[in-house]
């Protein structure tokens, strides 16, 4: 993987926002957006996700997290893919611990593919982090879910979704918010009424404030 462009913090810090960009992108898509919201002592690491071929883009190389091979709601998903980019995320993780960063000053987040990510290695670490911020995305394998879940039910998330998207359907991210509200004791889904598949200022503030209230 190439190195994950980082925005350091600005004081002493606390606390570190890890994001996941969607498909196709690389982590410069979100850094500056991200540095204009966080805190002032929150480290933000944005990863670029390997390139490899992706089965629904007709095998055409391009960064990405796991390989995707349709949009279907049942369809099949690359499970070893997907467990492991969750390994880097949690290496990612690890490394912040060790700089001395407690697991509940870590907030995990990203857009898309990047989301969806964000969601699966968060309910599938060992340790309480200080949330998830799931853009537009869905929860992969979630079929698996509950069983799956190895993290505490009360790690808060918050999942934002434009109700024109016309990438990862609206449909996708009310399902998926619906099955963790149902073991998990503190989401929140957030719709955005004519926002695409993208983010926008409304979006950005309402992660800003999440974001303050889960490290302040």
């Amino acid at each position: 993987m190439a190195a994950p462009v980082i925005v350091e913090a600005t004081v002493k810090q606390t606390a570190t926002l890890i994001f996941m960009h969607g498909l196709g992108d690389t982590g410069h898509g979100w850094s500056s957006a991200l540095a204009a919201i966080r805190p002032p002592f929150m480290k933000v690491i944005c990863p670029t996700a390997p390139t490899q071929p992706v089965s629904l883009n007709a095998g055409f190389r391009m960064p990405s997290w796991f390989d995707l091979k349709t949009l279907d709601i049942g369809g099949p998903e690359d499970e070893p893919g997907i467990q492991s980019a969750r390994d880097s995320v949690h290496g990612m993780i690890q490394k912040e611990i060790s700089a001395g960063i407690p697991a509940n000053r870590i907030v995990l987040g990203g857009f898309s593919q990047g989301g969806a990510l964000a969601l699966y290695s968060a309910l599938t670490y060992d340790q309480p982090l200080a949330g998830v911020v799931a853009l537009s995305c869905w929860l992969p394998l979630h079929k698996q879910f509950p069983g799956a879940k190895v993290n505490s039910d009360d790690v808060p998330i918050f999942q934002a979704h434009g109700d024109y998207d016309p990438v990862v359907p609206y449909k996708f991210g009310q399902l998926s918010a619906s099955l963790l509200k149902s073991f998990m004791k503190n989401v929140t889904f957030k719709t955005y009424s004519g926002l695409s598949h993208s983010s926008s200022d409304d979006e950005m503030d309402d992660v800003k404030d999440i974001i303050s209230k889960w490290v302040n």
